[in-house]
């Protein structure tokens, strides 16, 4: 392992859009710009970012509604453009031009759009447990179809309300399945693995603003199962297929090159989601389910899969690396494994 000593930072840096809190490793070197995922923040890639190599910078912002970044609606009906151009915007304010990006989870839509918007600023693209390039929820198939016309069943109505309400409250306990704790050790990792920094990441996930403008976000009604359709803001609709769609990433001349880390056992980003209602519903764990030919589980790796099949045959170069044993967060569980693919990738981009 390299160097574990060195120092993180913690600062305010006011951008054209917003103030962004950010972790910070070093002052000079190649840009290396971290991107959590949804319920989480920054803090979740501090670890691994006291190991970054000599000779690269990390910068890990806390996204708008998460951490301690300035509080701003997130516009869904852009789907994630809104935390793709505040991170253009954090690099314009750190005279930044390029940088290699290693996202997580719903982070790595945020720069894959990013990538689609700018991709002479994007130096390499390390997506770890990606969202599917058609959102999350809503579809049935490796091309995206949707369900149904009003992409029922993703957005911000699909949230748990007893989770976001222990969300809101700061609730600290294993009281329930559903406490942001359990939630944590259940679902971000494989179970039994348990963090050193179990409470320091807690913190962070309870540090989810919660609102209808920022998680999970709005929603409509719908007459379509199972009963709620996309609204227009917040982060789980700016992830709902009816407004974010990155599969043209494929369709990129001259991309990042991309290594995808995923872990075998994801229990949130996978073909199997106990996250998402297709397979919620084929479960039986949610009523009036209308079967496979109109609802199946959303298969969320093999849509991932075939749109960088597509960026492979359109001449991008990418790479997928399955950790066994392994969840939805390998650089928590695996850090020795993902510290060791990540270098490597650093080393050969970082130009």
């Amino acid at each position: 392992m390299a160097d574990t000593s060195r120092k993180v930072e913690i600062r305010d840096i006011p951008t054209q859009r917003l103030r962004v809190r950010a972790r910070l490793v070093g002052e000079d070197g190649f840009p290396v710009i971290f991107v959590h995922g949804n319920c989480s923040s920054s803090a979740f890639f501090e670890s691994l970012m006291k190991t970054l190599p000599e000779g690269f910078r990390g910068i890990a912002p806390d996204m708008r509604g998460y951490g301690h970044t300035e509080e701003k609606t997130i516009n869904a009906t852009r789907g994630m453009r809104d935390f793709a151009d505040d991170l253009l915007a954090l690099m314009d304010t750190l005279s930044l031009k390029r940088a290699v990006f290693v996202a997580h989870s719903a982070g790595a839509g945020m720069v894959m759009q990013l990538s689609i918007d700018h991709p002479e600023r994007v130096a390499g693209l390390v997506v770890e447990a990606p969202l599917s390039p058609y959102g999350f929820g809503g579809t049935k198939d490796a091309d995206g179809t949707p369900c149904w016309a009003d992409f029922a069943g993703s957005g911000g109505g699909t949230a748990n309300p007893d989770f976001v309400q222990r969300l809101k409250n700061k609730d600290r306990s294993t009281e329930s399945q559903t406490s942001p704790r359990n939630v944590m050790n259940g679902c971000y990792v494989k179970p039994p693995f348990r963090h050193p920094d179990e409470e320091k990441l807690l913190d962070s996930v309870l540090d989810t603003h919660v609102s209808d403008e920022l998680y999970p976000g709005n929603f409509t009604k719908s007459p379509n199962w199972p009963g709620v359709a996309p609204g227009t803001t917040g982060m789980n609709n700016a992830m709902a297929p009816a407004w974010y769609n990155t599969s043209s990433f494929a369709e990129l001349k001259n991309g990042p090159d991309l290594l995808w880390i995923r872990g075998a056992d994801d229990a949130i980003v996978s073909d199997t989601s106990l996250f998402d209602f297709g397979f919620l519903g084929k479960l039986g764990a949610v009523p009036g389910w209308p079967g496979d030919a109109q609802y199946p589980p959303q298969p969320m790796v093999s849509q991932m899969r075939k749109v960088m099949e597509r960026y492979a045959a359109n001449g991008g170069r990418y790479r997928e690396v399955v950790l066994q044993d392994t969840g939805h967060s390998p650089h928590l569980e695996k850090t020795k494994e993902f510290h060791d693919l990540l270098v490597p990738f650093l080393q050969e981009h970082a130009r």
